[in-house]
Protein backbone atom coordinates (compact mmCIF):
# COMPACT_ATOMS: atom_id res chain seq x y z
CA UNK A 1 0.00 0.00 0.00
CA UNK A 2 1.21 3.89 -1.03
CA UNK A 3 3.14 5.36 2.09
CA UNK A 4 0.70 8.50 2.31
CA UNK A 5 -2.67 5.36 2.55
CA UNK A 6 -0.47 3.74 5.17
CA UNK A 7 -0.05 6.90 7.15
CA UNK A 8 -4.13 7.34 6.96
CA UNK A 9 -4.53 4.11 8.47
CA UNK A 10 -2.40 4.62 11.16
CA UNK A 11 -3.95 8.14 11.78
CA UNK A 12 -7.38 6.94 11.42
CA UNK A 13 -9.45 10.10 11.24
CA UNK A 14 -9.28 12.59 8.28
CA UNK A 15 -9.89 16.25 9.01
CA UNK A 16 -12.03 17.36 5.91
CA UNK A 17 -11.66 21.14 5.96
CA UNK A 18 -13.01 24.12 4.36
CA UNK A 19 -11.57 27.21 4.22
CA UNK A 20 -12.89 30.45 3.67
CA UNK A 21 -9.76 32.81 4.72
CA UNK A 22 -5.99 31.66 3.90
CA UNK A 23 -5.14 33.50 7.43
CA UNK A 24 -6.99 30.84 9.35
CA UNK A 25 -4.63 28.44 7.72
CA UNK A 26 -1.93 28.34 9.99
CA UNK A 27 -3.54 28.34 13.39
CA UNK A 28 -6.09 25.66 12.20
CA UNK A 29 -3.19 23.64 10.96
CA UNK A 30 -1.58 23.72 14.44
CA UNK A 31 -5.10 23.38 16.29
CA UNK A 32 -5.25 20.06 14.81
CA UNK A 33 -1.73 18.96 15.36
CA UNK A 34 -2.04 20.07 18.88
CA UNK A 35 -5.20 17.94 19.32
CA UNK A 36 -3.42 14.87 17.48
CA UNK A 37 -4.49 14.44 14.25
CA UNK A 38 -1.16 15.68 12.05
CA UNK A 39 -3.51 15.41 8.79
CA UNK A 40 -6.00 17.92 7.23
CA UNK A 41 -7.91 17.42 3.36
CA UNK A 42 -8.34 20.56 2.75
CA UNK A 43 -11.56 21.17 0.08
CA UNK A 44 -11.12 22.89 -3.15
CA UNK A 45 -14.40 24.48 -2.72
CA UNK A 46 -13.12 27.68 -1.67
CA UNK A 47 -11.08 30.32 -2.81
CA UNK A 48 -8.91 29.96 0.18
CA UNK A 49 -7.72 26.22 -0.54
CA UNK A 50 -4.94 26.47 -2.57
CA UNK A 51 -2.89 29.21 -0.35
CA UNK A 52 -4.00 27.89 2.82
CA UNK A 53 -2.28 24.25 1.49
CA UNK A 54 0.90 25.93 0.88
CA UNK A 55 0.71 27.74 4.37
CA UNK A 56 0.51 24.48 6.35
CA UNK A 57 2.76 22.80 4.15
CA UNK A 58 5.20 24.88 4.51
CA UNK A 59 4.48 25.59 8.08
CA UNK A 60 4.13 22.68 8.97
CA UNK A 61 5.77 19.69 7.49
CA UNK A 62 5.83 17.04 9.62
CA UNK A 63 1.78 17.33 9.04
CA UNK A 64 0.36 14.94 6.08
CA UNK A 65 -1.97 17.97 4.04
CA UNK A 66 -3.41 17.18 0.80
CA UNK A 67 -6.51 18.56 -1.15
CA UNK A 68 -10.19 17.37 -1.65
CA UNK A 69 -13.22 18.33 -3.65
CA UNK A 70 -10.37 18.00 -6.75
CA UNK A 71 -12.88 18.26 -9.65
CA UNK A 72 -9.97 18.29 -12.65
CA UNK A 73 -6.43 17.87 -13.63
CA UNK A 74 -5.57 21.86 -13.79
CA UNK A 75 -6.43 21.32 -10.20
CA UNK A 76 -4.17 18.34 -9.31
CA UNK A 77 -1.50 20.91 -10.53
CA UNK A 78 -2.63 23.67 -8.20
CA UNK A 79 -2.74 21.34 -5.72
CA UNK A 80 0.27 19.64 -5.87
CA UNK A 81 2.58 22.98 -6.57
CA UNK A 82 0.75 24.26 -2.93
CA UNK A 83 1.96 21.17 -1.12
CA UNK A 84 -0.59 18.21 -1.55
CA UNK A 85 0.83 15.27 -0.58
CA UNK A 86 -2.83 13.63 -1.97
CA UNK A 87 -5.80 14.13 -3.89
CA UNK A 88 -9.34 13.49 -3.18
CA UNK A 89 -12.25 13.57 -5.21
CA UNK A 90 -16.15 12.92 -4.80
CA UNK A 91 -16.43 10.79 -7.47
CA UNK A 92 -14.34 8.57 -10.07
CA UNK A 93 -13.49 10.26 -12.91
CA UNK A 94 -11.07 8.27 -14.77
CA UNK A 95 -9.44 11.09 -16.31
CA UNK A 96 -8.06 12.73 -13.33
CA UNK A 97 -7.46 9.54 -11.71
CA UNK A 98 -4.90 8.29 -14.49
CA UNK A 99 -3.65 11.71 -14.06
CA UNK A 100 -3.06 11.71 -10.67
CA UNK A 101 -0.98 7.86 -11.34
CA UNK A 102 0.94 9.07 -14.31
CA UNK A 103 2.37 11.97 -11.49
CA UNK A 104 2.81 9.60 -9.28
CA UNK A 105 0.34 11.41 -6.30
CA UNK A 106 -1.94 8.90 -4.49
CA UNK A 107 -5.40 9.91 -5.19
CA UNK A 108 -8.55 8.34 -3.67
CA UNK A 109 -11.72 9.04 -5.66
CA UNK A 110 -15.27 8.89 -4.07
CA UNK A 111 -17.18 5.46 -5.18
CA UNK A 112 -20.86 4.73 -3.82
CA UNK A 113 -21.89 1.49 -6.32
CA UNK A 114 -19.46 -1.23 -7.51
CA UNK A 115 -19.36 -0.01 -11.09
CA UNK A 116 -17.48 2.48 -9.55
CA UNK A 117 -15.08 -0.05 -7.63
CA UNK A 118 -14.91 -2.01 -10.87
CA UNK A 119 -13.27 1.14 -12.90
CA UNK A 120 -11.31 1.64 -9.67
CA UNK A 121 -9.90 -1.81 -9.39
CA UNK A 122 -8.92 -1.41 -13.46
CA UNK A 123 -7.19 1.68 -12.95
CA UNK A 124 -5.29 0.14 -10.38
CA UNK A 125 -6.25 1.65 -6.77
CA UNK A 126 -6.32 -0.29 -3.59
CA UNK A 127 -8.35 2.90 -1.91
CA UNK A 128 -11.57 4.45 -2.26
CA UNK A 129 -13.52 7.39 -0.64
CA UNK A 130 -16.97 5.71 0.22
CA UNK A 131 -19.18 9.11 -0.59
CA UNK A 132 -21.54 10.30 1.34
CA UNK A 133 -20.99 7.94 3.51
CA UNK A 134 -24.22 7.62 5.66
CA UNK A 135 -26.56 9.07 2.89
CA UNK A 136 -25.11 6.28 0.39
CA UNK A 137 -26.48 3.53 3.09
CA UNK A 138 -23.31 3.60 5.50
CA UNK A 139 -21.36 0.70 7.25
CA UNK A 140 -23.80 -1.93 5.64
CA UNK A 141 -23.16 -0.47 2.57
CA UNK A 142 -19.78 -0.79 2.65
CA UNK A 143 -19.73 -4.09 3.77
CA UNK A 144 -22.13 -5.59 1.45
CA UNK A 145 -20.44 -4.14 -1.63
CA UNK A 146 -16.85 -4.88 -0.28
CA UNK A 147 -17.97 -8.40 0.39
CA UNK A 148 -16.78 -9.66 -3.59
CA UNK A 149 -14.02 -6.91 -3.47
CA UNK A 150 -11.71 -8.70 -1.77
CA UNK A 151 -8.69 -6.60 -1.90
CA UNK A 152 -10.51 -3.17 -2.12
CA UNK A 153 -9.87 -0.43 1.29
CA UNK A 154 -12.42 1.85 1.67
CA UNK A 155 -12.20 5.36 3.44
CA UNK A 156 -15.66 6.39 4.28
CA UNK A 157 -16.46 10.04 4.53
CA UNK A 158 -19.84 12.06 4.83
CA UNK A 159 -22.03 11.76 8.07
CA UNK A 160 -19.15 10.20 9.90
CA UNK A 161 -19.01 11.99 13.46
CA UNK A 162 -17.96 10.51 17.10
CA UNK A 163 -21.15 8.35 17.66
CA UNK A 164 -20.50 6.39 14.57
CA UNK A 165 -16.86 6.68 14.16
CA UNK A 166 -15.62 3.25 15.56
CA UNK A 167 -17.87 1.14 14.03
CA UNK A 168 -16.71 2.35 11.12
CA UNK A 169 -13.16 1.69 11.80
CA UNK A 170 -13.65 -1.58 13.51
CA UNK A 171 -14.22 -2.99 9.74
CA UNK A 172 -11.19 -4.17 8.76
CA UNK A 173 -11.68 -2.63 5.27
CA UNK A 174 -12.07 0.36 6.56
CA UNK A 175 -8.29 2.19 6.66
CA UNK A 176 -9.49 5.74 7.68
CA UNK A 177 -12.45 8.09 8.17
CA UNK A 178 -12.50 11.47 6.75
CA UNK A 179 -14.73 13.94 9.33
CA UNK A 180 -15.36 17.72 9.48
CA UNK A 181 -17.02 17.08 13.50
CA UNK A 182 -13.79 18.50 14.83
CA UNK A 183 -13.26 21.70 11.95
CA UNK A 184 -16.86 22.82 12.59
CA UNK A 185 -17.32 25.53 10.33
CA UNK A 186 -18.51 27.87 12.70
CA UNK A 187 -16.10 27.48 15.35
CA UNK A 188 -13.49 28.42 12.35
CA UNK A 189 -15.23 31.64 11.85
CA UNK A 190 -15.16 32.67 15.15
CA UNK A 191 -11.35 31.07 15.48
CA UNK A 192 -12.19 28.79 18.31
CA UNK A 193 -8.77 27.24 18.05
CA UNK A 194 -8.29 25.95 21.43
CA UNK A 195 -12.37 24.36 21.08
CA UNK A 196 -11.13 22.69 17.56
CA UNK A 197 -8.11 21.37 19.52
CA UNK A 198 -10.45 20.07 22.40
CA UNK A 199 -12.37 18.46 19.43
CA UNK A 200 -10.00 16.95 17.94
CA UNK A 201 -8.42 15.51 20.82
CA UNK A 202 -11.95 14.24 22.63
CA UNK A 203 -12.32 12.42 18.31
CA UNK A 204 -8.81 11.10 19.39
CA UNK A 205 -9.73 9.59 22.61
CA UNK A 206 -12.75 8.48 21.60
CA UNK A 207 -11.24 6.14 18.13
CA UNK A 208 -8.47 4.51 20.70
CA UNK A 209 -10.82 4.01 23.36
CA UNK A 210 -8.73 3.24 26.10
CA UNK A 211 -9.94 1.87 29.06
CA UNK A 212 -7.98 -0.15 32.20
CA UNK A 213 -7.83 -3.43 31.99
CA UNK A 214 -6.08 -4.31 35.22
CA UNK A 215 -3.26 -3.32 37.67
CA UNK A 216 -0.50 -5.63 38.06
CA UNK A 217 0.89 -5.82 41.61
CA UNK A 218 4.92 -7.41 41.93
CA UNK A 219 4.97 -9.95 45.32
CA UNK A 220 8.01 -11.01 46.49
CA UNK A 221 6.67 -14.52 46.44
CA UNK A 222 4.29 -16.72 45.67
CA UNK A 223 2.71 -17.00 48.96
CA UNK A 224 2.59 -13.49 49.73
CA UNK A 225 1.01 -12.63 46.37
CA UNK A 226 -1.74 -15.74 47.50
CA UNK A 227 -2.26 -14.51 50.88
CA UNK A 228 -2.88 -10.39 49.11
CA UNK A 229 -5.17 -11.85 46.44
CA UNK A 230 -7.64 -13.59 48.65
CA UNK A 231 -7.80 -10.25 51.14
CA UNK A 232 -8.36 -8.56 47.78
CA UNK A 233 -11.10 -11.26 47.07
CA UNK A 234 -12.73 -10.73 50.07
CA UNK A 235 -12.48 -6.99 49.62
CA UNK A 236 -13.79 -6.98 46.12
CA UNK A 237 -15.93 -10.17 46.23
CA UNK A 238 -14.38 -11.52 43.39
CA UNK A 239 -13.27 -14.75 42.94
CA UNK A 240 -9.44 -15.59 43.29
CA UNK A 241 -7.74 -17.64 39.82
CA UNK A 242 -4.55 -18.84 40.18
CA UNK A 243 -2.15 -19.81 37.51
CA UNK A 244 1.12 -20.34 36.21
CA UNK A 245 2.85 -16.88 37.05
CA UNK A 246 0.48 -14.83 38.67
CA UNK A 247 -2.82 -14.90 40.38
CA UNK A 248 -6.00 -12.55 38.92
CA UNK A 249 -8.80 -11.51 41.31
CA UNK A 250 -11.60 -10.82 39.29
CA UNK A 251 -10.72 -9.12 36.02
CA UNK A 252 -9.09 -6.08 37.30
CA UNK A 253 -6.07 -7.22 39.74
CA UNK A 254 -3.12 -9.39 39.04
CA UNK A 255 -0.60 -10.34 41.32
CA UNK A 256 2.76 -11.76 40.28
CA UNK A 257 4.35 -14.42 42.15
CA UNK A 258 7.40 -13.21 41.56
CA UNK A 259 8.74 -9.13 40.88
CA UNK A 260 7.69 -8.50 36.99
CA UNK A 261 8.18 -5.79 34.96
CA UNK A 262 8.17 -2.23 36.90
CA UNK A 263 9.16 -1.46 40.22
CA UNK A 264 6.01 -1.99 41.92
CA UNK A 265 3.88 -3.55 39.29
CA UNK A 266 2.56 -2.64 35.37
CA UNK A 267 -0.78 -1.47 34.51
CA UNK A 268 -2.48 -3.07 31.73
CA UNK A 269 -4.52 -0.43 29.24
CA UNK A 270 -6.96 -1.94 26.41
CA UNK A 271 -7.45 0.02 23.56
CA UNK A 272 -9.93 -0.10 20.20
CA UNK A 273 -6.95 -0.35 17.70
CA UNK A 274 -3.74 -1.24 19.08
CA UNK A 275 -1.89 0.11 16.24
CA UNK A 276 -3.48 3.29 16.16
CA UNK A 277 -2.80 3.70 19.59
CA UNK A 278 1.03 2.63 19.18
CA UNK A 279 1.32 5.74 15.91
CA UNK A 280 -0.43 7.76 18.11
CA UNK A 281 1.57 7.89 21.38
CA UNK A 282 5.01 7.49 19.66
CA UNK A 283 3.59 10.73 17.98
CA UNK A 284 3.01 11.67 21.59
CA UNK A 285 7.08 11.54 22.57
CA UNK A 286 6.45 7.72 24.08
CA UNK A 287 8.17 4.46 22.70
CA UNK A 288 7.62 0.94 22.63
CA UNK A 289 9.87 -1.86 23.81
CA UNK A 290 9.77 -4.60 20.62
CA UNK A 291 11.39 -7.22 22.82
CA UNK A 292 7.36 -7.02 24.59
CA UNK A 293 5.69 -7.34 21.51
CA UNK A 294 3.05 -10.30 21.66
CA UNK A 295 1.90 -11.24 18.05
CA UNK A 296 -1.71 -13.33 17.14
CA UNK A 297 -1.72 -16.17 14.97
CA UNK A 298 -2.33 -13.35 11.84
CA UNK A 299 0.92 -11.42 12.69
CA UNK A 300 -0.55 -8.73 14.59
CA UNK A 301 0.88 -6.98 18.21
CA UNK A 302 -1.69 -7.95 20.77
CA UNK A 303 0.69 -6.83 23.76
CA UNK A 304 2.77 -4.21 23.80
CA UNK A 305 4.56 -2.07 26.84
CA UNK A 306 6.03 1.27 26.36
CA UNK A 307 9.52 1.87 27.23
CA UNK A 308 10.40 3.12 31.07
CA UNK A 309 8.16 3.24 33.99
CA UNK A 310 5.13 5.60 35.38
CA UNK A 311 4.99 5.95 38.71
CA UNK A 312 7.04 2.88 39.10
CA UNK A 313 5.15 1.25 37.16
CA UNK A 314 5.47 -0.57 33.47
CA UNK A 315 2.62 -0.09 31.31
CA UNK A 316 1.35 -1.97 28.62
CA UNK A 317 -1.76 -1.64 26.01
CA UNK A 318 -3.56 -4.69 24.99
CA UNK A 319 -5.75 -4.78 21.70
CA UNK A 320 -9.32 -5.42 22.76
Amino acid sequence: MNKVLEEFSKIGIIPVIALDHVEDAQPLAKALIDGGLPCAEVTFRTDAAEESIRIMSEKFPQMLVGAGTVLTTEQVDRAVNAGAKFIVSPGLNPKVVQYCIEKGVPITPGCSNPSDVEVAIELGLEVVKFFPAEAAGGLNMIKSMAAPYTKMKFMPTGGINAKNITSYLDFKKIIACGGSWMVNKDMIAAKDWAGITALTKEAVSTMLGFTLLHVGVNNPDENAALSDSNKFGELLGEDVKVGNSSIFVGTLIEMMKKPGRGTHGHIAVRTNYLDRAMYHLEKRGFEFDESSFVYNEKGEIKVAYIKGEIAGFAVHFNQK
